[in-house]
């Protein structure tokens, strides 16, 4: 017995009044009652306002009882449910437009409220997403279906198969291994969902294999972003992408089994997340991306400016919204850039930065799903201390000025991506004149270059890089002060993450 059907059975038998699921798979939840009231042997019916009231037990005969001629208008149906004597189940449809009537809602408080003498029904509202009145929060209880589990997800994947097959008369090529990990990724969709995924996947080239993931992981994130609150990273970064930061690299590789699942020799509890400090231009948006890419898991990435909603509550209800389709997404990493701009405390925003705060600490502390956190940050001196404290994250990294070595390989990272190899560009005496340069300060000396080459009609020479160079003031001068200060802060509270 699943946990829906269970908790149904539960609360049809206890003559729950009011019940509401926000769901956008009306069959499912339609089916779902009829399996229940096999045990509770109710009257169940349905209102839409294309159809109007149904009888939906087969084994009653609804002629003669009036159902089945009753006019699809709300408050005519409500009119009904109050007469009938007998006790039933009514599942109401899209109801949430009538709930603005003053009519309607009286005479749906009169139901739930038992008034006059009507039987003790059980009203269900069903939408894919439900605002409920005030003057009905006393009787309503809320009930969530119960995702596919695997097996039924493995159930999808065998039947869509196999009706591509009874449709083409060809056989679908499918990867044992690369099935299994749909499997996975596909648990947290609904059937619905899901089997839309699935018929793309297998209509696109009639198989199922490991070039199928990428797409599966798009697809899936498009369905579950629809709010647009978080940002998927299609093409992550892979570590030989990242100068430097040689710590947090050998971190990542150690703990890429446990966060993925896979068995080792002494029991190893899964990586939580980092927090990524540093001087601006570094590379922490890079590093992100390159754990995302060294998990071999999904990207997304989390933007605290795009929750704030003027409206009371809103704000925190993005953030939630935003945790559930991460959590939905995994095993994933949630890179939230620049967290102090999302929960730096202020006097004129009613709190709200405070229980954001307190919502994403609970989130942090509580979430079983495998989700692992980046927060990068620039400015910590913003960051809340109950962010620092010892435990929110597995570590905290500070990500430096690069060194003469790491700035070498900038140079020849920047060098190969724009084909510049062979341009006679030596990437140690760049170095050298970079000394303070970030790594996007290093790029952009580059970039810059390539201009002052095409205006003189010629390939780029190591002069242009030097001359570059010599006339960028970088981050490290123009806000001295600044930057020491950070670099002080860190070197006794951070890992060094080269």
């Amino acid at each position: 017995m699943s946990s829906t059907h269970h908790d149904l059975v539960t609360l049809l038998r206890a003559a729950t009044p009011l019940l509401v699921i926000e769901s956008p798979e009306e069959e499912r939840v339609i089916d779902s009652f009829r399996h229940a009231i096999g045990e509770v042997l109710l009257p169940l019916h349905r209102w839409s306002i294309t159809e109007g009231l149904r009888r939906l037990d087969m084994d009653v005969d609804s002629e003669g009882d009036g159902v089945d001629s009753l006019a699809p208008d709300a408050s005519y149906t409500l009119q009904y449910m109050r007469q009938q004597s007998r006790r039933g189940i009514y599942l109401l449809l899209d109801f949430n437009p009538y709930l603005r009537y003053p009519m309607t809602l009286r005479l749906l408080r009169e139901i739930v409220q038992r008034q006059g003498g009507c039987a003790p029904h059980t009203v269900v509202l069903v939408a894919p997403k439900l605002e409920i009145p005030e003057e009905l929060q006393p009787y309503t209880t809320r009930v969530a279906l119960s995702l596919p589990d695997a097996k039924a997800i493995a159930d999808l994947l065998r039947a869509e198969a196999f009706a591509y097959s009874r449709e083409t008369g060809k056989r679908v090529e499918v990867d044992a291994d690369a099935a299994r990990t749909m499997v996975r990724n596909l648990i947290g969709l609904g059937l619905s969902d899901a089997r839309q995924i699935v018929r793309q996947l297998i209509w696109r080239d009639g198989a199922l294999g490991p070039d199928d993931l990428p797409e599966l992981a798009k697809a899936k994130f498009a369905l579950l972003n629809r709010d647009g609150l978080l940002h998927f990273e299609y093409h992550t970064a892979q570590f030989a992408d990242v100068a430097g930061l040689n710590r947090l690299k050998t971190w990542v590789t150690q703990r890429r089994g446990a966060f993925l699942g896979a068995k080792t020799a002494v029991p190893l509890d899964p990586p939580k997340g980092v927090l990524l400090l540093g001087v601006q231009g570094c590379g922490k948006s890079l590093a992100a991306k390159a754990i995302a890419g060294g998990f071999g898991v999904p990207l997304a990435r989390l933007d605290f400016g795009s929750l704030y909603n003027k409206f009371h509550g809103e704000t925190e209800r993005n953030l939630r919204a935003a945790l559930k389709n991460a959590e939905l997404l995994a095993p994933c990493v949630l890179w939230i850039d620049e967290i102090e701009k999302g929960l730096a405390a202020g006097t004129s925003d009613d709190g709200v930065s405070r229980r954001v705060l307190g919502y994403l600490l609970t989130w942090m502390a509580e979430r079983k799903a495998n989700v692992f956190l980046v927060a990068t940050a620039n400015q910590v001196h913003e960051l809340p201390a109950e962010l620092l404290r010892k435990g929110r994250f597995d570590e905290i990294f500070f990500v430096d000025l690069p060194d003469a070595a790491v700035r070498t390989e900038i140079f020849r990272i920047h060098l190969h991506k724009r084909g510049l190899d062979k341009q006679g560009c030596d990437p140690a005496v760049l170095a050298a004149a970079a000394a303070g340069f970030s790594g996007a300060e290093i790029e952009q000396a580059v970039v810059a270059s390539l201009y002052t080459a095409a205006a003189a009609q010629r390939g780029l020479i190591q002069q242009d890089v030097l001359e570059e160079i010599r006339r960028t003031r970088p981050l490290s001068v123009l806000m001295a002060e600044q930057v020491e200060d950070l670099r002080n802060w860190a070197r006794e509270r951070t890992v060094a993450a080269d």
